[in-house]
């Protein structure tokens, strides 16, 4: 077999069909309630408790609702896509896999290999916003946790190592290694924690709005003192690329194909009702953070909290951030699951060792997998700072975006009358849509992150080329 046949080697989408049937890797337990409780967690995060506000003050006023609303219809062409392949292949490791019945072995390693990475650096990066949550709030208790274990160094005077954040990270992975419906109750109900705090905030908010506090909607274009522009429509574009990363996580979803009892049918369903649910929370919650208080207020490090407080409404301000720093956790669970799907699917396939392909014998859970990244990701948000971990994501995710929907529509040319669950409507324009827009925000990304980006991607290169492709299954025709 030729070099370019084996980079090149793919499996069809009706061989993955076929496996999806006869494999019993994992336990079916998962309906669509908690599948979509599993997107919601991954996406209702910082994006309503902080992004919001924030964005509002610095770049789009009022019109935040709009950067929210393109951002949404950005991520909705994506959303779409995948949930074509989600129907069609319901096979764990979500574009991974897709890519790998699509376009080729090499690209879809990539992809897996970048997923991994970012998945695992957006646990850290939650986890470390999780701490100041929990660090404030036992703060206002009398409760003070030693300097040193306050976060990382470069942090603050005498800090060493954040321990709330590294404890959190490993408390998901433990919660992650039990069976999977535990897991999955739990994060329903912190889902419902998170999701009923937005609903008080819409439901209370209303009545306090001041339609004046949205007059302009969209207030001129201004350069600071930093000479950036803001504002005008320029800022409602500029705070458009920054919530996008607030309106995906709905991927992560995906990754649980094979623990879902009816995947063809729930998948689909799962992620846009996830992405629809979510985009009404937060189209819903800027129009009312707006109305309730200026936007010049509002970028703060709790701007819907501090709002309400404004107001003199302290106990819908304490129920936000209790509500958020439970609601994180869901953020934690979603993407530590998708992570720890990637790695199996991985070594399942042969491109990674094949030791990390077993179940827990008693749980029926990737055990392995979700030990060695809880104890990766609980070193990476205890010993760096938050900003440091958040400049290197969203490169993998937006790539994974580019990657699925370009394979819709080759797939859609390559095999018309394949069977498809769900259909991408409007192909070609959809999936283009969905192109454009994560082209747009991979050039919007700083020079550090495409550095290291090809740092893990030559990684990526050696291990395949050194391994993956010598052990693959699909090598010399093995299954």
């Amino acid at each position: 077999m030729s070099f370019l046949s084996r980079i090149l080697r793919h499996k069809s989408v009706e061989q993955l069909q076929s496996e999806a049937q006869r494999r019993g890797d994992f336990r079916r337990v998962l309906g669509l309630w908690q599948l979509t409780a599993i997107g919601i967690g991954g996406i209702i995060g910082v994006g309503v408790f902080v992004l919001a506000g924030q964005q509002a003050a610095i770049n789009a006023g009022p019109a935040v609702v709009l950067s929210f609303l393109i951002a949404g219809v950005a991520s909705a062409a994506a959303a779409l896509c995948y949930a074509e392949f989600a129907g069609m292949i319901p096979v764990t490791g979500s574009a991974y896999t897709y890519g790998y019945a699509v376009l080729g072995e090499l690209a879809a390693w990539l992809i897996g290999w970048d997923l991994l990475l970012e998945y695992a650096l957006i646990v850290a990066v939650v986890a470390i916003g999780w701490s100041g949550y929990v660090q404030s709030a036992l703060t206002g208790l009398g409760i003070h946790i030693p300097v040193w274990a306050q976060g990382a160094m470069g942090t603050g005077e005498g800090h060493v190592f954040n321990v709330v954040a590294a404890l959190v990270t490993l408390g998901v992975s433990a919660l992650l290694i039990f069976r999977t419906e535990w897991g999955a109750r739990f994060n329903t109900l912190v889902v419902a924690i998170k999701v009923a705090a937005v609903v008080l905030v819409i439901g209370i908010g209303a009545f306090y709005v001041k339609p004046e506090n949205w007059v302009p909607f969209i207030p001129a274009r201004a350069v600071g003192a930093d000479g950036v522009a803001h504002f005008g429509f320029q800022g409602v574009a500029a705070a458009a690329a920054v919530v996008f990363f607030a309106v995906f996580g709905y991927d992560t979803l995906t990754t649980a194909a094979e623990e879902s009892k009816n995947p063809q049918r729930d998948l689909p369903r799962a992620v846009l009702l996830s992405l629809g649910i979510s985009m009404a929370m937060y189209l819903a919650v800027s129009l009312v953070l707006t109305g309730i208080a200026h936007y010049n207020t509002l970028n703060t490090a709790a701007p819907v909290a501090d709002a309400f407080k404004g107001l003199g409404l302290e106990w819908v301000a304490l129920s936000v951030s209790v509500a958020a720093v439970f609601g994180l956790i869901s953020v934690l669970f979603a993407f530590m699951l998708g992570a720890t799907r990637i790695w199996f699917a991985l070594a399942r396939d042969g491109l990674l060792p094949g030791w990390f392909a077993k179940v827990h014998p008693r749980y029926g859970t990737p055990h392995r997998p979700t030990v060695v990244l809880g104890v990766f990701t609980a070193l990476v948000a205890g010993l760096l700072p938050i900003e440091e971990v958040a400049k290197l994501v969203n490169i993998g995710v937006l790539s994974a975006f580019i990657v699925i929907c370009t394979s819709v529509m080759i797939l859609r040319r390559r095999k018309p009358d394949l069977h498809r669950a769900f259909r991408t409507p409007w192909v070609p324009l959809v999936p283009l849509v969905g192109i454009a827009f994560s082209i747009w925000l991979l050039a919007e990304l700083p020079a550090i992150t495409w550095k290291v980006f090809l740092v893990w991607v030559s990684l990526g290169l050696l291990i395949y080329l050194a391994y993956g492709m010598r052990h693959s299954k699909l090598e010399d025709g093995r299954k």
